[in-house]
């Protein structure tokens, strides 16, 4: 067992789950509920950890605080491999015993999916990021989290001198997210040049096309076998030739081992904890602009918010809109004024009002 740093948040509760039938392992952090029962992603990964879902569920917290959405932070990790066929089951047993903890409210993230959402919803009745059928508002089919993250950037993009229209795009996990962000940042006139998965990296200066891009993606399983670009390692699209570069995969890719190889001048975190704290901060030094995690990729959960609320789809657009533009013009007036991280920024505008709100909370 990891130990626990509690601090004036939290955590709340860290649950550790066993199946003696099944063998399964899995974890629950409870982050915070002073703004109200937490909302959080289930991950699915063998390698998940309590330590990464404490501070994922933390990031839930400050992400929800900002958001201005009435939810704490929590998220749950199942020790296993997404594509088991044993999935259904797992997810099953994993609500039932959760069906007691109200105020954690599952939600899709790597790993799970809508169906995994219907599933954990027909055993307990509580779950976000539902499939359309059964009243949910689809995240990742109509890409909520990317629609965020080109909203970030319009506002982002001046603050570091950068274009939108026309800017070079890289994306690093081309996956739910990093589809729809293309999708939308090319709609906003950005070109996108480099996107990797676990396959490599496809890159091409002039640009590639997302709808071709999508379906090499879609049929082969790796971009690397889009038809017009150059194949490229893994690593290679953090030193891509970029303006824009989104971090949208797993947690602490931007590392003091990389960090020195970006020529982007914006970064828009579309994964949770993609960078690593010195990271940051070498970035700050550079001049580097880096959008904290639950700044930029905030749609997904101002949707599943929405959903919950019983709000339509485009109500929460126009939040998630509305909301990722003002935060992020908020914190990076603040960054620029006192001359501060933008994550430190707003880390204390969101943490300033969960203590606001635990005023009035008995735990």
């Amino acid at each position: 067992m990891c130990e626990i740093r509690f601090d004036e948040l939290g955590p709340q509760k860290v649950m550790y789950l066993y199946s003696q039938k099944t063998g399964l392992k899995a974890f629950v952090v409870v982050d915070n509920t002073a703004l109200g029962p937490s909302i959080g992603g289930v991950r699915v990964s063998l390698s998940v950890t309590v330590e990464e879902v404490m501070r994922l569920a933390r990031t839930m917290t400050m992400k929800n605080s900002i958001a201005g959405i009435p939810h704490g932070g929590g998220k749950a990790g199942i020790i296993a491999d997404p594509t088991d066929r044993n999935k259904e089951r797992h997810f099953r047993i994993f609500a039932g015993q959760i069906r007691g903890l109200n105020e954690y409210i599952p939600g899709p993230d790597m790993g799970s999916d809508e169906a995994c959402m219907a599933w954990i919803h027909d055993e307990i009745g509580r779950a976000v990021g539902l499939p359309q059928e059964i009243g949910g508002l689809p995240l990742d089919k109509v890409g909520a989290t990317g629609f965020g993250l080109a909203e970030c950037a319009e506002v982002a993009c001046p603050f570091a001198g950068i274009t939108l229209k026309g800017a070079k795009v890289a994306i690093q996990g081309f996956g739910s997210v990093g589809k729809a962000a293309a999708r939308f940042l090319s709609e906003k006139g950005a070109v996108i040049v480099a996107a990797s998965d676990t396959g490599g990296t496809i890159y091409n200066a002039d640009g590639i096309d997302i709808k071709s891009l999508i379906e090499a993606k879609s049929a082969t399983g790796s971009v690397i076998n889009y038809k017009d670009g150059a194949r490229q390692k893994v690593e290679d699209v953090f030193s891509s030739d970029c303006n824009i570069l989104i971090p949208a995969a797993t947690p602490d890719v931007i590392n003091k081992d990389n960090v020195h190889l970006i020529k982007a001048g914006l970064i828009l975190q579309g994964a949770n904890i993609p960078a690593t704290q010195d990271a940051e901060e070498i970035l700050h030094s550079k001049g580097i602009l880096s959008i904290p995690d639950f700044i930029a990729n905030a749609g997904g959960v101002i949707m599943a918010a929405m959903e919950y609320a019983k709000k339509i789809e485009k109500e929460a657009f126009d939040a998630i809109s509305t909301r990722i533009k003002t935060n992020t013009k908020l914190i990076l007036e603040k960054s620029k004024n006192e001359n501060i991280l933008p994550r430190q920024a707003a880390v204390e505008i969101a943490k300033e009002r969960v203590l606001e709100a635990m005023k009035y909370r008995e735990y």
